[in-house]
């Protein structure tokens, strides 16, 4: 599907050269990150378009998995033009992606009209903002605007017939702000918990390792992080920071690690040095806050460290808050992120829980995966491995 990383495959373009067989499940993301990256990799072969890059995109993965960049007409046509057995889509509580989304199952259940055929419409849902309370924008048209996504959003959420619902905030959620799921839905709730990360790596944790991986911003609190750290490093004469990742605040990162011989600052490494440092570090901290109408869902970074043996520090905002707790980690109240965050990580750097009971409370098969698997074959197991290598074109 995809010509070279990052390009743009123009919909009506001719094949290129290698086998054309089209695969059964097709995703359709408004963004495209390197997570979607990892796992396409590791699941059956699927078509992906998209409409946009986030920020941790890597180009050199990308050149591993079919994907095209394309506009809401070009995924619309697409759809029209090309059967699936299954067609994933964003989930609706994201109404930044509605617009999107709803097209899309629009022209899915048109073609099935025309075709006698009944495609399954699939999504992964760990929302857990209700959108009806989040602040209408100022003027008529934004507002018409947001009741034309809210809109969209429940007629798509009544036409999914499968979801897997990843968070138990999710499970809340989707009931109270959409109504009960079409007549068609299965749901299934399974957490979204990692298994532990076949990496080379050896687990090898350096004492007082404390990592901080993801955009450099307020939302994720690394604005906390940052104020935090002075407590740290006095508390523990041999505490480490590591920072991974770029944002509004890489300024402040920069400024930091200059002064500060026991800080680390890697803007934009390549994948492979992201899990050697998650592999090294004691801890990793992830103290997001809500920002507007954004509420961290569930956190990569977290994910990540839970699947490299990290203690993990966050708030409760995260979708796992519960789980965290339960299994030893460590969460502040967002609220009271600013005098609560240095305390628990001076605590974790002193008493971390040992990669071995980290690691050993993870399913032994990534749950995302096995969600993925789910949406896509309803139950059927699927091929694991690397997709085989095609170029096939959108349109």
């Amino acid at each position: 599907m995809t010509t070279a990383p990052g390009r743009t495959a123009r919909p009506g373009a001719a094949a290129g050269p290698g086998p054309t067989a089209r695969p059964r499940h097709l995703q359709v993301y408004r963004d495209l990150r390197t997570a979607h990256l990892e796992r396409a990799l590791s699941l059956p072969p699927a078509d992906l378009l998209y409409l946009r890059t986030r920020y941790d995109f890597d180009p050199t993965l990308a050149a591993r998995v079919p994907h095209a960049r394309v506009g809401l007409a070009g995924a619309v046509a697409h759809v029209l033009r090309h059967g699936y057995a299954s067609v994933e889509v964003n989930e609706p509580a994201a109404l930044e992606s509605a617009r999107l989304a709803g097209l899309v199952v629009v022209a899915v259940r048109l073609r099935d009209a025309l075709t006698g055929r009944r495609t399954a419409v699939v999504t992964y849902a760990i929302g857990n903002v209700d959108p009806r309370t989040v602040p209408a924008p100022h003027g008529w048209w934004p507002r018409l605007g947001r009741r034309l996504d809210l809109a969209l959003a429940r007629w798509a959420w009544r036409r999914c017939d499968r979801v897997v619902l990843g968070t138990d905030a999710a499970g809340e959620l989707y009931p109270a702000a959409f109504g009960p799921p079409g007549r068609r839905a299965h749901t299934r709730t399974v957490l979204a918990l990692p298994s532990p990360c076949t990496c080379p790596g050896g687990r090898a944790k350096a004492e007082r390792s404390l990592l901080f991986v993801g955009d450099l911003s307020p939302r994720k609190g690394f604005d906390h992080v940052l104020a935090a750290w002075p407590v740290v490093r006095e508390r523990h004469d041999d505490a480490r920071l590591v920072v991974v990742g770029r944002g509004e605040l890489t300024g402040r990162a920069a400024a930091l690690a200059a002064a500060d011989d026991r800080v680390t600052f890697l803007p934009d490494p390549a994948r492979d040095v992201v899990h050697r440092e998650l592999d090294r570090a004691c801890v990793l901290v992830l103290p997001s806050q809500r920002h507007g109408a954004w509420r961290e869902q569930v956190g990569l970074p977290v994910v990540e460290g839970l699947a490299h043996g990290c203690t993990v520090v966050t708030t409760d905002e995260t979708g796992l808050a519960a789980w965290l707790s339960a299994h030893g980690h460590r969460v502040v109240p967002a609220a009271r992120t600013a005098s609560d965050l240095p305390g628990a990580l001076v605590g974790a750097l002193a008493v971390p829980l040992r990669p071995g009971v980290v690691l050993g409370a993870l399913p032994a098969h990534d749950a995302r995966l096995a969600a993925g698997r789910w949406l896509r074959d309803g139950g059927t197991p699927g091929g694991a491995g690397e997709p085989p290598r095609r170029r096939v074109q959108p349109g």
